[in-house]
């Protein structure tokens, strides 16, 4: 067999074998959950900033939202002010559970559906 048949072969069958190998470890699955958990992640974190937020940062007195928040502690020996940012903080904890809290739910639906496929 000519070298460049060989190669033609080994190529034709490692092309092969890595197609089994998506195949079979559902990676393409994998790859489209990603993707919609991505988009889903999104989406959620424009709820979060942009609808429940504002109101949280209005109710507590800030005008630029729950980010606005900020405890001033006084002057820097260099002059400049200090300032604690609890708003952030707030504002990064709700994302936080409200995204697990998202995460848990659909993990939850999925293993339902996941126990329903199997019956």
């Amino acid at each position: 067999m000519s070298k460049i048949k060989e190669i033609g072969v080994k190529g034709k069958a490692e092309a092969q074998s890595f197609w089994d190998f998506i195949r079979g470890q559902r990676v393409i699955g994998f790859a489209v959950g990603l993707i919609i958990g991505t988009a889903a992640s999104v989406t959620v974190n424009s709820l979060i900033n942009n609808v429940i937020l504002p109101p949280l940062g209005f109710l507590m007195g800030s005008d630029d939202g729950l980010k606005g928040l900020v405890l001033d502690l006084g002057v820097t020996p260099s002059g400049e002010m200090a300032v604690l940012k609890y708003g952030v903080f707030l504002s990064d904890l709700i994302n936080f559970l409200i995204l697990a809290l998202v995460v848990y739910l659909v993990i939850k639906w999925m293993k339902v559906e996941m126990t329903g496929n199997k019956k």
